[in-house]
């Protein structure tokens, strides 16, 4: 089965001007790297990636069948969705164990979901 595993920070943590020291944000990319290969190796990798910053984001809204554009996330929260991996798992068990592995510095959430395959 598949799970998505969503991962959510304050993305201000990867803010040159206000985030944390690199040599910190160095560590985790290579803990995400680690993390990528050891899922590779036990074939529970299907994809993911981080994503660019709340400020790109365009959110399409649909009211009673008239659409709209929004700058920015769907949700403004404190924590932000940063990125994600998409596993193969055997049980939600085994997919929260992968989820708990991930790296994001002091303060973040793994979400951890099964994916509904249409």
């Amino acid at each position: 089965m598949q799970y998505l595993l969503l991962i959510y920070t304050d993305e201000k943590l990867w803010d040159p001007a206000t985030g944390t020291a690199p040599a910190v944000l160095q560590e985790i990319t290579a803990a995400h790297m680690r993390l990528g290969a050891e899922l590779q190796e036990a074939g529970a990798m299907v994809g993911g990636n981080r994503l660019q910053p709340t400020a790109t984001a365009t959110t399409v809204r649909t009211v009673a069948g008239s659409q709209s554009l929004h700058d920015g996330p769907y949700a403004e929260t404190r924590e932000q969705l940063a990125g994600y991996y998409l596993v193969e798992a055997p049980d939600l068990d085994a997919a929260i164990a992968w989820g708990k592995k991930i790296p994001g510095g002091p303060n973040y959430a793994v979400e951890v979901r099964p994916v509904h395959v249409m």
